[in-house]
C-alpha cells in the first residue's frame, strides 16, 4: 500500500525544517536562503522550526569545536594497518560521519517536541480596562507574543504591536492576529515600553499608531 503524497504544504515545511537542522548543504542550502529572502511563506516556517527547536540551545554556550578527527582515524585505522589506501578510509569515514548527521538530526527532531521550550518572560501586556492580554517572552534572538486573555481584534481591524524607545517614536513589530506572533529580534532593553494599538486589517499605513493604544508595559517592570 502506498503512503499518501505530501502536499506542497507539507513539503515546504519538511524543507524549512531540513533547513534549520542544518542537513541542506550546497546548492540546496543556498537555494532555500535565497527563497526565505523572497518569500515571507516561507521564511515563517523556518521560523517556526527556529521556534520549535530553539530550548536545545538554552543551556549551552558557543565554543570552538576540537579536532578530533586525528584519534577517530587513530582508532579505526591504527598502524598494523595503514597500508590501507588513504582513500579508502575516508570513504569509510565519510559515510559514518554522514549517518551520524542523520541519526543526531533525527534525535534533534524528537526531543525538540518533547523537551519543554524555555522562555524567558519579558513583559505582560494586560490592565484591568481592557479585555485582551498579551505575553511576551524570549527565546534565543526571537521573540513570542501570545494572546493569554481574550480574542482577537473585531473583523476589519487588527491588533499591532509596537516598541518604543525612551524619548523615541513607536516601530511596529508586527500584526497579533490568532496565531502567536515570532519575530526575530533580541529582547528589548529594560526601559522600553511595548504598546498594542487597534489599527485597520492590515496594520498602520503610517508607520506609526492611527487607533487607540489598548495595552502598554515597561520592560522590566513587572519582574
Amino acid at each position: 500500500m502506498t503512503g499518501t503524497p505530501l502536499s506542497p504544504k507539507e513539503i515546504d515545511d519538511s524543507l524549512a525544517g531540513e533547513y534549520v537542522l542544518g542537513v541542506l548543504i550546497g546548492a540546496e542550502r543556498a537555494e532555500a536562503e535565497n527563497r526565505a529572502k523572497r518569500d515571507p511563506g516561507f521564511a515563517a516556517l523556518i521560523s517556526a522550526w527556529e521556534f520549535r527547536l530553539g530550548g536545545l540551545n538554552a543551556g549551552y554556550r558557543e565554543m570552538t569545536a576540537p579536532n578530533l578527527f586525528p584519534a577517530i582515524e587513530a582508532r579505526l585505522f591504527p598502524s598494523a594497518a595503514r597500508a590501507q589506501s588513504w582513500h579508502g578510509r575516508r570513504n569509510r569515514l565519510t559515510s559514518w560521519f554522514s549517518g551520524a548527521v542523520v541519526a543526531a538530526a533525527l534525535v534533534a527532531v524528537v526531543v525538540a517536541f518533547v523537551i519543554p521550550l524555555r522562555i524567558q518572560h519579558v513583559a505582560t501586556l494586560a490592565s484591568e480596562t481592557s479585555t485582551v492580554g498579551y505575553e511576551v517572552g524570549q527565546f534565543g534572538q526571537h521573540l513570542r507574543v501570545t494572546r493569554i486573555v481574550g480574542a482577537p481584534a473585531d473583523p476589519g481591524l487588527v491588533h499591532e504591536l509596537w516598541l518604543i524607545p525612551p524619548g523615541g517614536s513607536p516601530v511596529s513589530l508586527g500584526l497579533l492576529e490568532s496565531a502567536s506572533l515570532i519575530i526575530n529580534q533580541p529582547a528589548p532593553a529594560v526601559g522600553w515600553t511595548l504598546a498594542v494599538s487597534v489599527e485597520p486589517a492590515g496594520g498602520s499605513t503610517t508607520g506609526q499608531p492611527t487607533g487607540p493604544v489598548i495595552l502598554t508595559a515597561e520592560v522590566g517592570a513587572d519582574t
